[in-house]
């Protein structure tokens, strides 16, 4: 690595916040690692953000997590004290869908995920029919709440506070929804089963039976994977002609509690891409495919963006693809020993601790 390359970072300074933030109409953040780890905010983060919005500055929220859908990020982000609207949030599960609309998947063939809640959530907003994932019967009740025009908690509420059992909430849904009562039941017990519940049978002259008529398979974080959800996934892709399999990200681990990384989407990814000898389409960071959508909604050039986040080979190369200036911070999953070692070839623009020195370093 030559001299200018490894030069190229810079420490935020107040001088260089000041540039940074005068040259910028919109800033892109991470979320896990650099607004929140897990369920904890980072300190300063509403604060900063406060700033910026009183300051005219758009605020986009650019995330890889693929367990949550976008009303379920708004709904984090409202826990945590922060007023994020849903059209801000771009979200992995949430470009998935939104790959197979604008490429004409056919509304017909269905979607295997293995991943979570977020991905079946986004699909079904778009239109298309997911199986597998975590299917349980409040998740069956939610997606028929979504096909009606319902709120669940608003359904719920009043099957429950008038006194009725279960069985007549699947009911009334049934018939909302125009689906027999028995698509729910299994004689006397209720489909709550998830896919990643669910066990194989290794046994001499045991097929294990998958639906043919999918056309794509979603894979994302998903803390249920298991050797069910694996074989499903893997003669998906192997056997039905022509079968899509897309990547919600890569990324090798995630702060999903405040305390400790853990395993991200890309163990999963890696296992279908073993299985299977395939490489997946890739529709999250580092792709730019989420800033097609970005552009069209919000019509700011991508050399007035700043992408801020915690990693190098997904934040950091995502604005650096789509022409935006970055700044890393040291929030998150990477250090500042990881951006300095000699074969890091990834070089954001500016690097700092944590978001909350944006605010710290400007002076109004």
């Amino acid at each position: 690595m030559d001299n200018e390359t490894h030069n190229a970072s810079q420490l935020l300074s107040p001088h260089s916040a000041r540039n940074l933030f005068d040259s910028v109409d919109a800033f892109l953040f991470d979320c896990d690692g650099v607004i929140w780890k897990g369920d904890s905010l980072i300190d300063g983060v509403p604060e900063t953000l406060d700033m910026l919005r009183s300051k005219g500055k758009k605020l986009v929220f650019v995330t890889n997590n693929s367990t949550k859908s976008r009303r379920q990020y708004a709904n984090k982000f409202r826990s945590l004290g922060i007023t994020v609207t849903e059209d801000e949030i771009f979200s992995s599960s949430f470009a998935a869908a939104m790959f197979l609309k604008v490429n004409g998947f056919p509304r017909e063939k269905k979607v295997y995920v293995l991943g979570e809640e977020g991905i079946l959530e986004e699909l079904e907003l778009a239109g298309f029919t997911g199986i597998g994932g975590p299917f349980t019967f409040f998740h069956i009740v939610r997606l028929s709440c979504l096909l009606i025009g319902l709120r669940l908690s608003s359904i719920s509420s009043l099957v429950f506070q008038s006194g009725r059992s279960v069985f007549s909430f699947l009911l009334i849904i049934g018939r909302c929804i125009q689906m027999p009562f028995e698509h729910f039941m299994d004689g006397n017990n209720i489909y709550m089963q998830e896919d990643g519940t669910k066990t194989v049978q290794l046994k001499p002259n045991s097929l294990f039976e998958h639906d043919k008529s999918v056309g794509a398979v979603v894979v994302g974080l998903d803390q249920y994977v298991n050797y069910y959800k694996l074989q499903y996934g893997t003669l998906c892709i192997r056997e039905n002609p022509g079968c899509l399999f897309i990547a919600t990200n890569r990324d090798a681990v995630g702060h999903m509690t405040d305390l400790q990384e853990w395993p991200g989407a890309g163990c999963m990814v890696a296992a279908i891409c073993g299985s299977t000898q395939k490489e997946p389409i890739v529709v999250g960071k580092p792709s730019t495919f989420m800033m097609d959508f970005l552009l069209q909604k919000f019509h700011i050039s991508t050399s007035r963006m700043c992408m801020v986040g915690d990693r190098l080979d997904t934040d950091i190369l995502f604005g650096q693809n789509a022409g935006c200036k970055t700044l890393l911070v040291f929030s998150g999953v990477t250090t500042q020993s990881t951006l300095e070692d000699p074969s890091n070839d990834i070089r954001p623009d500016y690097y700092t601790s944590k978001v909350s020195d944006v605010l710290n370093l400007l002076e109004f």
